[in-house]
């Protein structure tokens, strides 16, 4: 079967199974390199891939200046493809299966509460001095992803209806094509009835979303980027990488450092798996000194 046919194939399933259309999409560009690699190393069947295709194609990602996670990244979907492939009998083993994942750097940027202060005095003083709607918008965008660790496609996706301000809980459409309700804090629900107010007082009229750009139209993930690179400039972090995944991690940190159990901290990140969960709690797990010194037996005894 030739390889472009048996992607295409791959994807339509894909889309059957009802993958979000960003997911599709990435395995499209990554399969659409790994087919235009082999073709011009003369590979034009499935069942001709072999161990060492795969491997000198990862190892040719890397000279182009893929890191680890972005190489590890096209490995497992290609596997996916593969394992595809042996599921409609058009091969029988998958010659990617005994690649090891290249090892990666585990550290990840999250933001201090300095950061964040920074970020909101900025904007902060534009509302008190100016008036302007975008300071508004991503004063608020901050503290939502601060406070609920929602990623950038989920908090695009926000309606109005979404949020049930009584009952302070939030309606998010999921990475796992779920609707799931998670709850939020005063300071969210506060935020949120308060940048409510403002829009329909700038534009007399809400949009059912939440977040919108000018011309009162819903944001998109690229147009929220754009906001957090001309953020990025003006605040200069140098320790610290300004994007929504970075409120994410942090989100996920602070829960972890504040003693919240694992499972809590799942049910909020909305990860599929807990493993992913214990992977960030042994990475920002509290320090273990810290912890001996708070719960040791000895603390509340008088010897």
């Amino acid at each position: 079967m030739l390889i472009k046919f048996a992607i295409q194939d791959f994807l339509d399933d894909r889309e059957f199974k009802n993958l979000s259309s960003t997911t599709i999409q990435t395995y499209k560009d990554i399969l659409g390199q790994f087919q235009q690699y082999c073709s011009e190393n003369e590979i034009l069947n499935v069942q001709d891939i072999t161990t060492n295709i795969c491997k000198k194609y990862l190892l040719h990602c890397q000279r182009l200046g893929n890191n680890a996670t972005t190489t590890n990244s096209k490995l497992q979907r290609i596997k996916a493809f593969l394992n595809y492939m042996i599921e409609c009998e058009v091969i029988e083993k998958n010659p990617a299966t005994k690649i090891q994942r290249a090892k990666e750097d585990v550290r990840i940027d999250v933001f201090s509460d300095y950061h964040i202060k920074q970020m909101l005095n900025y904007y902060r003083r534009i509302k008190q001095r100016e008036k302007a709607f975008y300071a508004y918008r991503d004063y608020s965008i901050i503290v939502i992803l601060t406070g609920t660790g929602l990623r950038l496609s989920e908090m695009c996706s926000l309606k109005w209806t979404d949020i049930d301000f009584q009952n302070k809980s939030l309606s998010v459409f999921g990475k796992n094509r779920r609707r799931e309700t998670i709850p939020i804090t005063e300071k969210v629900v506060n935020e949120l009835a308060t940048y409510k107010v403002f829009c329909e007082q700038h534009f007399g009229v809400t949009n059912e979303y939440i977040f919108t750009n000018r011309e009162n139209k819903q944001l998109t993930a690229n147009a929220v980027k754009n906001v957090f690179k001309r953020l990025s400039k003006i605040m200069n972090f140098r320790d610290v990488r300004l994007s929504a995944h970075t409120f994410r991690h942090t989100f996920c940190q602070k829960c972890i450092q504040s003693g919240m159990s694992t499972f809590a901290v799942q049910r909020l990140m909305r990860h599929s798996s807990i493993a992913v969960t214990e992977r960030y709690a042994a990475m920002w797990g509290n320090d273990l000194k810290e912890q001996n010194d708070k719960y040791n037996p000895l603390n509340n005894m008088d010897i």
